[in-house]
This record gives C-alpha cells, sequence and structure tokens, in this order.
C-alpha cells in the first residue's frame, strides 16, 4: 500500500472532521455531535462516509471527492439558511425535489437564494471541477490502484450496513422541524423524515367529511337550488391594515362591504408562513389537519396524486357541480394535473389559456382571473358550477419590481420608509385584489342562480426588510364566505383553522339545498 491508499485514507477522516464543522452553520445550529443520541451519531458518521465514497468512485480522486461533498454539503446549508430566513423553517427532506423545480422555474426560488451568488457558485462549480480534474491524479493511477478500490468498496459496506442497522433506531421525530434538526443534526434529521414518507395518510377522520346529513342522499337534492360557487385562494393575501396601523383602511373597500355583509369571516389560521402554498391549499380542499397529514403536511401532494380521499371538489361534484379550478401557472407544479383530477376536478385551466399581456407585475394579474371567471358563469348551463381559483400576482419576489411612489403617498400615511418599497408593491396588489373581489361579487350578483364567494390568503407575504423594521406579523391570514341575497342577520365571526373551511363552505351549500320535487 503506497502513496493512492494513504491518500484515500486521510481524505476520509477529513471529510468526517469538515462534514462535522460545517453542521456548525446550519441554521439553527444543531447540538454537537457528540451530545446528541448514539443512533443520531453513527448515522451522521455513516451518511458522511458514505457520500464521501461515492464520490471517489465517481472521481477516483480522494481530495477533489472531499471538495465536491464538502460543496455539495455547504450548498445545503446555504439554501437551509435562506429558508429559514425566509419562511422560518429549515430544509425538509421533501425540498430535494425543489432543485428541478428552480431549473424548470426559477424566478419562483432563485431570486430568495441570491442571482448573482446562483451565479457565481455555478461558475464557480465549473472552474472547480476542470481544476480538480486537472490537478489531481487518478486514485487508481496508481500501483496500489486495488488497494484503493477494495477500501472504497469496504467504506461503501461498512457505512451501508451502519445505515441499515441504526436508521430504525433513530429517535421518533417530533415533526417541528427547527426542533428536530437541532435534536439530532442535518443528516439524521433528513434520513428520518424521508422513513416517514414512506407512510401514508390518515385518513381516519376523512372518511366522514364531506357526506350529506343523515337521511339526505346527493342524488335527492334538486340542482336548480344549488348556488354557483367561487372559492379564491389570493397568493400571499393577509390584511395588513392592523398590524401597520399608517396603511389607509380605503385600501380594501370591496373586502371591507364583502366581509360586513358575509355569513362568516374572520382571521385565518393557516399551516404555511411566506410560501407552500400547497399546504393550505390541501388543507382547505380536503380538511385534513397536520397532524393527520403527519410528515405529509409539508407536501400533502404527493399522496393525493394517487390516494382518493373525500374533498370538496368531490363532494360538489357528486351534488351535480361542474368543477372547475383557474389557475395562471404550469399545471404540473406540484403535480396539480395528476392531483386535481383525482380529487374530481373536471377542467383545469392553466398558464397556457392566459396571455402574457395579461400579467400585473411577474405574473397573471388578479382581474385576468375575475375575467376569466365571469366568462364562466356567463356560459353556466343548468349545472351549478364550482370554480376554484388559485391566483399568481401577489407571489413574490416583490423586491424584482419598481414601487411607484405614489402608491405609497396614496396608501400610507406618511409613506413608506426607505427600505420597504416591497410594501409599496405589495399594496398595490392588494388593491387589484380588491377590484377583483368587486367584480366577483357583481358576477355573483347578477347571475341567474344563488351564488356563493369565499375568499381567503394561502400565507403571509415574504417582506423580510419590512418587518424587520415594522416587526412580523403573526402569520393569520384572512377569509370570508359571502352569499347573494338575502343576507341575514346573524353573520358569524370567528378564527377558522384552514381545514375547517371547505367544510364550512359544504355545509353552507347543503343547508340552503332543496330536495327534488319539493315546493
Amino acid at each position: 500500500m503506497t502513496h493512492g491508499f494513504w491518500n484515500g485514507f486521510w481524505a476520509t477522516l477529513i471529510s468526517l472532521v469538515v462534514t462535522s464543522l460545517f453542521e456548525l452553520l446550519l441554521k439553527p445550529r444543531p447540538q454537537p455531535l457528540w451530545q446528541r443520541p448514539p443512533a443520531a451519531m453513527a448515522v451522521h458518521l455513516a451518511s458522511a462516509t458514505l457520500h464521501f465514497a461515492f464520490w471517489l468512485l465517481v472521481v477516483q480522486r480522494p481530495w477533489f471527492a472531499l471538495v465536491i461533498a464538502a460543496s455539495l454539503q455547504m450548498v445545503i446549508i446555504q439554501v437551509n439558511n435562506t429558508k429559514s430566513t425566509s419562511l422560518r423553517e429549515p430544509f425538509l427532506c421533501q425540498d430535494f425535489e425543489y432543485f428541478v423545480d428552480a431549473v424548470r422555474h426559477p424566478r419562483l426560488y432563485i431570486p430568495f437564494f441570491g442571482i448573482g451568488l446562483t451565479i457565481a457558485a455555478s461558475l464557480a462549480g465549473a472552474i472547480a471541477i476542470a481544476i480538480g480534474f486537472w490537478l489531481e491524479p487518478s486514485l487508481y493511477g496508481h500501483a496500489d490502484a486495488p488497494w484503493s478500490l477494495l477500501g472504497t468498496l469496504v467504506l461503501v459496506a461498512a457505512a451501508t450496513a451502519v445505515l441499515a442497522w441504526q436508521l430504525p433506531r433513530l429517535p421518533a421525530c417530533t415533526l417541528e422541524p427547527n426542533d428536530d434538526l437541532v435534536r439530532l443534526g442535518l443528516y439524521p434529521y433528513l434520513w428520518a423524515y424521508g422513513r416517514l414518507t414512506r407512510l401514508p395518510i390518515d385518513r381516519q377522520d376523512n372518511d366522514g367529511a364531506f357526506a350529506p346529513p343523515a337521511g339526505l342522499e346527493p342524488e335527492e337534492i334538486d340542482p336548480a337550488t344549488l348556488p354557483n360557487v367561487v372559492l379564491v385562494q389570493s397568493e400571499s393575501f393577509f390584511d395588513p391594515r392592523d398590524w401597520h396601523p399608517a396603511i389607509r383602511r380605503e385600501l380594501l373597500g370591496s373586502y371591507d362591504a364583502l366581509v360586513a355583509e358575509a355569513l362568516q369571516a374572520g382571521r385565518f389560521e393557516v399551516p404555511a408562513w411566506g410560501a407552500n402554498t400547497v399546504r393550505t391549499e390541501c388543507a382547505v380542499l380536503t380538511g385534513f389537519t397536520p397532524s393527520r397529514l403527519g410528515v405529509h403536511r409539508f407536501n400533502p401532494y404527493h399522496q393525493l396524486s394517487t390516494l382518493p380521499v373525500n374533498n370538496l371538489a368531490g363532494a360538489l361534484k357528486r351534488l351535480g357541480y361542474r368543477t372547475v379550478c383557474i389557475h395562471p401557472y404550469p399545471a404540473s407544479f406540484y403535480l396539480r394535473d395528476r392531483v386535481y383530477p383525482n380529487l374530481g376536478f373536471d377542467t383545469f385551466v392553466d398558464i397556457a389559456d392566459f396571455d402574457i399581456a395579461e400579467r400585473d407585475g411577474q405574473y397573471t394579474g388578479d382581474l385576468a382571473l375575475a375575467e376569466r371567471v365571469q366568462k364562466r358563469l356567463a356560459a353556466a348551463d343548468e349545472k351549478p358550477l364550482f370554480i376554484f381559483v388559485i391566483s399568481m400576482e401577489n407571489h413574490g419576489p416583490l423586491h424584482l419590481e419598481t414601487a411607484d411612489p405614489s402608491v405609497a403617498e396614496r396608501w400610507v400615511e406618511g409613506g413608506v420608509t426607505d427600505g420597504c418599497e416591497e410594501l409599496t408593491v405589495y399594496l398595490r396588489h392588494l388593491r387589484n385584489t380588491d377590484s377583483m373581489l368587486e367584480r366577483l361579487r357583481d358576477s355573483l350578483d347578477q347571475g341567474g342562480r344563488p351564488g356563493i364567494l369565499g375568499f381567503y390568503g394561502d400565507h403571509v407575504p415574504i417582506m423580510p426588510k419590512v418587518y424587520a423594521r415594522h416587526g412580523e406579523p403573526d402569520g393569520f391570514t384572512n377569509y370570508f364566505i359571502w352569499r347573494t341575497a338575502p343576507r341575514s342577520g346573524d353573520n358569524v365571526r370567528m378564527t377558522l383553522p384552514a381545514d375547517k373551511l371547505g367544510t364550512t363552505i359544504y355545509d353552507r351549500i347543503i343547508d340552503h339545498a332543496g330536495k327534488r320535487g319539493a315546493n
């Protein structure tokens, strides 16, 4: 055994040290390796060894393999820290798929990481690869190449054996990602969450959801008595006026009028902060609570793309509704092209139906969505309509848009503080949302059958500089359920969790439904 073997030996040891030191850069920072449960320590060391050994087999250069393994770990750390800062949640096992999404939909992700940093990192990676192959000779070019290969294979086998032995012994996860990362460390935390994704969703409570009252079968309900239903999931919407009292009340005039007349309205408890729209979306449509979803609460649509569950769209379809989703983004994003037919939607209108001229800011404007809904309502036949709208206009990154000073002067007492231009951009988009609501209300009011308009925000927006100056909101958004005349005086005002909104709307529909042949 000569130079090549010992290079591999020392590179392996150093890779374990580097991996452990790099973890100190994580936010939140894991507890020291020696303070973790024994299984977590073993999984960390085995994972780091296996990662290094994999790259050693690929590039055949131990020091270059060390650099690659350390660099990839640093990428995860940087992404984790960016996510923790923006979304108050660390990197998850399910987030690996977002690396592919970042290539397909770069505008949604790259600006939060930093466009300049992304370009610099890509160039540095390409240069490093070229230098690595040039500077370091192949391990298998030495006389002890068979020993080097044998040593690498032993590393792979030993690390794999330790993982198979210790992964089932990892402590149970709390499904509070910040706590689990601190307690277990990066590698064991990712492994633990990944293993949980193999478990199915607990559908126990869902079996009886969205069912008509006892004694009333769906086929007994007269479709002519059913209202058209428009439910809007408004991107990054929350009412900012109480959080920032300088914002003028007149900003959301149409919204206020609808809330005043709404059957039910209030603050909305959502399972997401700043992003992860599908968490709120799934809760509303299916009624699943985070506890029932388990680890799938972080991205439920992987399961729902193949798993049939009771949900609002499917229940309304059984009542005779024509079910439509309108979302001005590719239907393949978040697997909606597979999930939504499985939920019972007849039609999915995605970005292909919209023109670039209909953008307002970076994405399709809310007024374009209102126009699509109005056309659907005007063309409705004897079947009632359920239209689920997923907006995009308010989606960040808001700092990529140029703030209009006149907007700040009009809607904020004293104007917007320097450095808080994101708020100006956000308020302009909220005005468009308000105009959309006015148009939807008018369309439902003028229709030939009763109408219900549901509305909610999926999460608060990402505005880190604004929050640093004015404080963070509490994460609640807002919702309302409005119905065309007659409007009763016993309107409900209450905070509602996202998993109760869909069933509440369904119950309101059933309450006003009539039986076939009834006078």
